[in-house]
């Protein structure tokens, strides 16, 4: 990433006068696109030991969590009012205990379609981890989300990226 300062012209969703647009995206071909996002949710040891022994007031916390991140992926068009409604190929939710007080979420989604899908990959990441402070909020207010950030996109005219470790 570079600290010069971005010109208008490089932001694809303003106008020539500076206004939001959606980006036209009809001259693009249809290609594979992948995107994978993590979200990291820090908690208590004892709030970590009860979602991975099913003893959480709410109930199955990663079940909940794996669902709610599939319906936010999908829905990502509803959420972020630039982003193109995507025909989602594939989407798959990871979900690890990281001990001995966090919960990693992994997100891939997967599209054929003429733009990407990190915005989706993201949106399920996060909302998977939006989901689990809302099922034990009662026991760990103090939970911590975050980092949510994109891990790699393959597919479109930009090509391949992945995120360097050190980054």
């Amino acid at each position: 990433m570079s600290n010069e300062p971005v010109s208008p012209r490089n932001l694809t969703h303003l106008d020539d006068q500076g206004r939001a647009r959606m980006v036209d995206v009809s001259s693009k071909p249809v290609s594979l696109r992948r995107a994978v996002a993590e979200a990291v949710v820090q908690m208590a040891p004892a709030t970590l030991e009860a979602i991975s022994g099913g003893a959480a007031p709410k109930g199955d916390v990663l079940a909940a969590a794996r669902i709610a991140g599939i319906h936010a992926a999908k829905r990502t068009s509803d959420l972020i009012p630039l982003c193109h409604p995507l025909p989602i190929d594939a989407i798959d939710i990871a979900i690890d205990a990281v001990p001995p007080n966090q919960v990693r979420i992994v997100a891939s989604c997967l599209v054929e379609a003429r733009t990407g899908v990190e915005m989706e990959a993201m949106a399920a990441a996060a909302v998977a981890a939006l989901t689990i402070y809302d099922m034990t909020k009662a026991v760990d207010r103090g939970m911590v989300i975050g980092p949510i950030r994109l891990i790699e996109k393959t597919g479109g005219q930009s090509g391949n990226w992945r995120r360097d470790a050190d980054r």
